[in-house]
């Protein structure tokens, strides 16, 4: 987008979560079959219940509500994960990627070449938080990238600001590894090096005028991104990074109060992983972070929703952010 000397609008969506036909016919009880103490399935009946989403397959009603919506925007950004990914394989699984073509089907066809999307967790797939069933799949990449065309990285110019997304899984690889398959893991790491370059080369490529707001699922990826001499050096013209993930600023608030504690590692592969993340979160805040809630929010909360950016092409003032709820 060129330069026009009036604001350009920006739609952010995140975590929309959509399931298809066959995802579907597999029950919202799917997350709980993988579950064989029945402690931990009540306790997860539970939790997902009264907090975090009763009903995950009525979320595609809220994309559909969404897309009636006339929001008059330049662009759109998906911030990542189009699935339900019920089988926790990501878009290896044939029902998981349907339900994200269908996804990305929509938001193309609505958009078209002005959406953009981001990559997230799910499109890989990732371990369950009580079963220990799924995680990242090679093919899930391919899925995503080749057959529905995605990209890792992508850069786009509104004016003097620079549009960057980024593959947080790929970026935190090292702190995802004991999801990978052992004979997956030397083209995960391949993956990996060939998407720094990419980044690297993006962040080198900056004017100094220009500013960046930066898109990235998971904030897990940051403190990695933080290591980088070519991101580092060009902090101070982040503006903002837009991360997903967390579903509710609620979860973003509690990062911040447990930001830094020590690692977890006697209690399982998750808390070790959920702690790690925390101890490292102290880096997440030099990039400025803006959670975008996922679009259906959490139950407990009912805080779904969306973000409209509004950028000065001539960067004479920061992006004003304003979020619009859609409440289930």
């Amino acid at each position: 987008m060129e330069d026009r000397g009036t604001d350009a609008t920006v739609a952010i969506i995140s975590d929309i979560h959509y399931a298809g036909l066959e995802e579907r016919a597999r029950g919202e009880d799917y997350e709980f079959q993988a579950i064989a103490n029945p402690f931990l399935r009540r306790l997860a009946r539970a939790y997902r219940h009264n907090v975090w989403m009763r009903h995950p397959f009525s979320q595609a009603k809220q994309l559909e509500r969404f897309l009636a919506r006339d929001i008059g925007a330049d662009l759109l950004i998906a911030n990542g994960d189009y699935s339900c990914d019920t089988a926790f394989l990501g878009l290896s699984d044939p029902a998981a990627f349907q339900s994200a073509s269908e996804c990305v089907h929509l938001l193309r066809a609505r958009f078209g070449e002005r959406v953009l999307f981001t990559l997230g967790d799910h499109e890989f797939g990732k371990l369950t938080l009580f079963g220990g069933k799924g995680g990242m799949r090679l093919a899930g990449w391919h899925r995503a990238t080749v057959d529905l065309g995605l990209k890792a990285f992508w850069k786009r110019s509104v004016g003097r600001y620079a549009l960057m997304g980024v593959a947080s899984s790929l970026i935190a690889l090292p702190a995802q590894e004991a999801d990978v398959l052992p004979e997956e893991l030397p083209e995960w790491r391949r993956l990996r090096e060939a998407h720094l370059a990419e980044i690297r080369a993006g962040f080198d490529s900056l004017r100094p005028e220009e500013r960046v707001l930066l898109f990235c699922h998971d904030p897990t990826a940051l403190p990695f991104l933080a290591r980088e001499e070519s991101v580092r050096r060009r902090l101070p013209q982040i503006e903002q990074t837009i991360i997903g993930h967390l579903h509710t600023r609620l979860i973003l608030w509690k990062s911040r109060v447990l930001s830094g504690i020590p690692a977890i590692r006697f209690l399982g592969r998750n808390v070790s992983r959920f702690s790690s993340a925390l101890h490292a979160a102290r880096h997440w805040w030099p990039f400025r972070v803006r959670l975008c809630p996922a679009l259906s929010g959490i139950e407990l909360l009912n805080d779904g929703g969306y973000y409209t950016a509004h950028i000065d092409p001539a960067a004479a003032r920061p992006a004003r952010f304003a979020f619009h709820p859609l409440p289930r």
